[in-house]
């Protein structure tokens, strides 16, 4: 048992994923062949390419498991994770739709109108629509009940005003769905009164300032809300049950294979070129590597099984993306350590390059999603309630 829930079992996948699998692995490599494809860690914040995207698309292979009348192939949850670990691990750009389908997407499924699902989801399928998250604000942090952006009641809808930051991928998003406050704060219910809309970033009154990284690369965004007008008919739900529908959307954020992930075309590498010499030292980094990767593997599995049954897994979400980036951030020591005491790996410049464009972003694992000691408090609370 991989959590204290012993409703969070390992499935078992079956032949009909593994089948998938292959396909997906051979559209890599034609994709590696022709060019159109250059492996790249945390390809799917970096790696952002509409042309792709379409291509994914144009295969079933975003939401591959929604209803076909929503624009997917009525497959399993397997199905997507499993197309979605395929490239991750390959490093393929797909940035432009995976906010949309991994979170997006499974919000309005669950929670949005009809009418919604009907707009939204066909063209997210497609690879042509692109959604960006507005929880996080400044001096907010993980605090999402206590955001500032509040939107106030008009004839046929609402006028919205606030900021949000982090907003990876607003700059080429088409919508953003944002957390507001829709009714006074009260401090005995803290939870209360949140509202999520659906936001043209097109509409007159919205700015979207870039937030450079380090190496200065660019996916982050402050998105500002100046008298934003937006009709009754994006809110999603029902006005005030923003924090019910935010509780879930996380778990999406939090488990899926993007949490530990992220450096595996780094690891890849470093291991068939391990596997390809004779034993040495650096053999023993590569047993820690594959020893958590294959651990982590198993609970985002658990609760991927969790979320295609009906279930909230929120906690078991938080400690696969804790366990998760802390795994990330440490693997790239791990691999430059070993370049340095291994000398098989002695002068390789393919994995020097490819860690170095990654080691800026670094700090960032533990960040996005939520920080991890916010999690781990969580956690901690939930534990105390045993």
């Amino acid at each position: 048992m991989l959590f204290l829930n012993p409703e969070l079992t390992l499935p078992t996948l079956g032949r009909s994923v593994e089948a998938l699998r292959q396909k997906v692995r051979a559209f890599v490599a034609d994709e590696l062949s022709a060019g159109r494809l250059k492996p790249i860690c945390n390809s799917w914040t970096e790696g952002c390419s509409a042309e792709f995207s379409q291509r994914l698309g144009e295969r079933g292979w975003i939401g591959y498991h929604w209803p076909r009348s929503y624009g997917g192939q009525g497959g399993t949850a397997f199905d997507t994770l499993t197309i979605n670990e395929e490239l991750l691990a390959a490093g393929a750009p797909v940035g432009a739709h995976w906010i949309a389908a991994r979170q997006s997407a499974p919000l309005l499924m669950r929670f949005g109108s009809e009418a919604q699902r009907r707009e939204f989801l066909p063209a997210i399928a497609a690879g042509t629509q692109y959604f960006a998250i507005g929880m996080s604000e400044p001096d907010v942090g993980s605090d999402l009940a206590s955001v500032r952006t509040r939107a106030e009641r008009r004839a046929g809808g609402w006028v919205l005003n606030g900021r949000k930051v982090w907003t990876s991928g607003a700059h080429f998003c088409h919508y953003i769905i944002v957390l507001c406050r829709t009714a006074p704060a009260d401090p005995k219910a803290r939870h209360s009164g949140l509202s999520q809309m659906i936001v043209d970033l097109r509409s007159s009154g919205v700015t979207i300032r870039p937030i450079h990284m380090l190496d200065g690369n660019h996916h982050f965004n402050e998105v500002i809300f100046d008298d934003v007008i937006v009709p009754d008919e994006r809110v999603v739900g029902a006005a005030g049950e923003g924090w019910k529908q935010v509780t879930s959307e996380l778990a999406y954020e939090r488990s899926g294979p993007e949490r530990f992930l992220s450096t595996m075309p780094l690891i890849d590498l470093f291991l068939r070129r391990l596997a390809a010499g004779p034993a040495a030292s650096g053999d023993s980094a590569a047993g820690r590597l594959l020893a958590r990767l294959m651990t982590l593997r198993n609970m985002s599995l658990c609760v991927w099984g969790a979320l295609g049954a009906g279930q909230s897994p929120v906690i078991e979400a938080a400690m696969v993306k804790d366990l998760g980036t802390n795994f990330e951030r440490e693997s790239l020591e791990i691999v430059r350590e070993a370049l340095v005491a291994d000398e098989r790996l002695a002068d390789d410049t393919e994995i020097g390059a490819l860690l170095a464009a990654t080691l800026p972003l670094a700090p960032t694992y533990t960040l996005r999603g939520g920080t991890n000691e916010v999690l781990r408090n969580m956690i901690a609370k939930n534990l105390q309630g045993k």
